[in-house]
């Protein structure tokens, strides 16, 4: 797992690649770094103001947390735009 130096300091949070989102419906998920499962992704866990979404290939750093129907992913941040 990487680690990302915020501005709380250092944590560890894990990296993975959007697999798909639907704007519509409001949610996805991500294809973690480390293999494993994919990662529910939902927009209200994506930090950043407005319009709040994700496209498929973007690169992605999240803290993993267990949900009642598997692991999703919170405090969703990015770096950098999409794979062509």
């Amino acid at each position: 797992m990487r680690q990302f130096k915020g501005l709380k300091g250092s944590r560890s949070m894990a990296v993975g690649k959007v697999k798909w989102f639907n704007n519509a419906k409001g949610f996805g998920f991500i294809v973690p770094e480390d293999g494993g499962d994919d990662i529910f992704a939902h927009y209200s866990t994506i930090q950043m103001e407005g319009y709040r979404s994700l496209k498929a290939g973007q690169e992605v750093k999240y803290d993993v947390q267990q949900g009642p129907k598997g692991l999703h992913a919170e405090n969703i941040d990015f770096n950098g735009e999409p794979e062509q």
